[in-house]
């Protein structure tokens, strides 16, 4: 099989591919336009992605250069900065938006980082942003966090789209898919223009399970590393077949409501020991996204197994979830503690930027 027949088969099989990655270059160059007549259906961006697109290099010096001297402040021209690429990347895959009908083409952007925890704050800040770059193949990030339920509810209730993200637990996950649903109930009119898709991520879970597993060290512990993440996205999998079927879903359906699609994240392979696909190969099937960086990509097209697996064996996923937690990992503890550290991680991301904005702009002042 050759390379582009690779993403295009996911395609065949339901799922989306799409790029964790953005930065200005890509746009000048036409090397993301490149990737998307590869394949690639939809894009991806957070503050750490950013934060390396702008700390590396000149690309944004000119535009940055040009609002600090008309007086603009430093995190307002980050976010002009990021609006910039978030509306080039919009109006390359508007295409793909038009063409599927308004199930691919989105790109994402994300809410500041500080505001994770905060409800209020993050919904005043994705409807700023939905208004601010007011194009239908848009998502708004909202982590899925406690605090973020709600938010995600009332945008969706106000129809903008949503990309919910930072999910590593079942539990919050089934409060995700609550929050899409009720918040399609109370929004009006026709629902086709409201999309989400819910960003379950999946490696950092078994760097985090295998890392408990280690310590534990008993044979059946060790047997089970490498494992866990797989298993908990088959089982978020199936809960979403089931979620979105019945009375309740087929009511919004005829409202021309669409699901909200399953989006593995963080699918880069962290453990070097494991193969660099495994968190693509093993999670391809119908009404699912997902989003790699473009070296996991690369790997994919040169040697990925496009073959319907994430819904192959959902008893054995769920039997491997009921073997950690009875070597004694707690799957509920791992979830709290990657999100604290995903939410960390970007807020750290942001925090360096800004930093590093604040010493460029007094440079520029000093000249």
């Amino acid at each position: 099989m050759t390379d582009a027949n690779r993403l295009h088969a996911l395609e065949d099989l339901g799922q989306s591919p799409w790029m964790d990655n953005l930065r200005r270059g890509w746009l000048t160059s036409g090397e993301l336009a490149q990737w998307v007549e590869r394949g690639i259906r939809g894009l991806t961006s957070n503050p750490s992605i950013f934060q390396k697109a702008i700390s590396a290099g000149s690309d944004y010096d000119e535009q940055f250069g040009d609002l600090i001297q008309a007086g603009t402040s430093v995190t307002d021209a980050y976010w002009r900065l990021v609006t910039s690429d978030i509306e080039g990347a919009l109006a390359l895959l508007r295409p793909v938006y038009d063409a599927s009908e308004g199930l691919d083409g989105f790109v994402s952007v994300e809410v500041a980082p500080d505001l994770a925890r905060d409800a209020a704050g993050t919904e005043a800040a994705a409807r700023h942003l939905h208004q601010a770059i007011a194009q239908p193949n848009l998502y708004v990030k909202i982590p899925g966090t406690a605090e973020g339920v709600a938010p995600i509810r009332t945008m969706i209730a106000e129809g903008h789209s949503i990309n919910v993200t930072l999910i590593f637990s079942l539990d919050r996950y089934a409060e995700v898919m609550e929050a899409y649903l009720s918040g399609l109930e109370r929004a009006e009119g026709d629902l086709s223009g409201i999309s989400s898709v819910a960003s379950f991520f999946i490696s950092r879970v078994d760097t985090e399970v295998d890392r408990r597993l280690d310590e534990i060290g008993t044979a059946a512990a060790l047997a089970l590393r490498g494992k866990g993440a797989v298993a908990q996205a088959q089982v978020a999998y199936a809960r979403f077949r089931a979620t979105f079927q019945g009375d309740r879903w087929e009511a919004l359906a005829a409202r021309g409501a669409r699901v909200q699609r399953p989006l593995w994240a963080s699918t880069s392979t962290k453990n070097p020991a494991y193969p660099d696909t495994t968190y693509v190969d093993h999670l391809i099937g119908p009404d699912t996204v997902n989003t790699m960086p473009e070296e996991t990509i690369d790997a994919f097209l040169d040697h990925g197994t496009a073959v319907r697996t994430v819904d192959a064996d959902a008893d054995a996923a769920q039997a491997t979830l009921d073997a950690l937690a009875e070597v004694g990992v707690d799957l509920g503890d791992v979830a709290q503690v990657l999100e604290d550290q995903g939410v960390g991680a970007f807020a750290k991301s942001f925090d360096e930027l800004i930093g590093a904005l604040d010493a460029k702009a007094a440079e520029l002042g000093a000249g």
